[in-house]
C-alpha cells in the first residue's frame, strides 16, 4: 500500500500522480477549449477586446494552476474499523463518513489519461443509491485499486448489513434474516389482499 494511498499522519492520501493528472487536464482545457477561439480573437479583433477577454482568462488559468496543488493537499481518506472518513476542499471543505455496513458496491474506474499515469478511482456506492445516482464516495488517485478494494470489502464482509443490525439488534444474523423474510412475506400478503379488494 506504500505506492498506493500513502500514509500521512492522520490517514491516507492519493498518489502524487493525481496532482500531475489534474495539471494535465488543465493544460488540455487551455489547449483544446480556450486557445482555438482565443488565438483568432486576439489576431483579428481590436487590442482592447483581446485584453478584456485575455486578462480574465489568464487569471482563471493561473487560479486553477494555484488551486490544483492546494486541493490535492486537502484530500485525506481514513479507513477505520467501522467506516471510511474523508475530507477535501480548498474554499469549501467537504467531509463525510461512509459506514462499511451500508456499502453495496466498490467499482474501479480508470479513464484513458488516468491509465497512462497508472491511476484509478474507487467508486463506493451505498444502500439507497441507484446505478444512475452519483457514488457516495470516490477515492481518487489510487495506484493499486484492487488492494484497497479488497481491504474495504474485507471490512464490509466483517460487518453485519445495516438492515440486519437495525432489525435484529444483538441476535444472530441467521435469525434476523429469517425474521426479515417472514415480515416481507406478511407485507406481500397484505399488499396482494389489498389489490384484490
Amino acid at each position: 500500500m506504500d505506492q498506493d494511498l500513502r500514509e500521512s499522519g492522520d490517514g491516507l492520501v492519493p498518489s502524487p500522480r493525481l496532482r500531475t493528472l489534474y495539471n494535465l487536464y488543465l493544460i488540455l482545457v487551455v489547449w483544446l477549449a480556450i486557445l482555438p477561439w482565443f488565438i483568432p480573437l486576439a489576431l483579428f479583433s481590436p487590442p482592447i477586446v483581446s485584453l478584456l477577454v485575455g486578462v480574465p482568462l489568464l487569471a482563471l488559468v493561473l487560479l486553477a494552476a494555484w488551486w490544483i496543488p492546494k486541493y490535492y493537499q486537502t484530500i485525506l481518506y481514513t479507513l477505520q474499523e467501522e467506516d471510511i472518513c474523508w475530507r477535501r476542499g480548498v474554499w469549501f471543505r467537504q467531509t463525510g463518513i461512509v459506514p462499511y455496513n451500508r456499502i453495496t458496491n466498490v467499482d474501479i474506474i480508470q479513464g484513458p489519461l488516468a491509465r497512462i499515469f497508472g491511476l484509478s478511482s474507487l467508486r463506493i456506492q451505498t444502500a439507497g443509491y441507484s446505478a444512475q445516482a452519483p457514488a457516495e464516495l470516490v477515492l481518487a488517485g489510487i495506484v493499486n485499486p484492487e488492494e484497497i478494494r479488497d481491504i474495504i470489502m474485507g471490512h464490509v464482509h466483517s460487518q453485519s448489513p445495516l438492515a440486519v443490525e437495525t432489525y435484529g439488534g444483538s441476535r444472530s444474523e441467521g435469525a434476523s434474516i429469517r425474521e426479515i423474510h417472514g415480515e416481507l412475506v406478511r407485507i406481500r400478503t397484505l399488499l396482494e389482499e389489498g389489490q384484490k379488494r
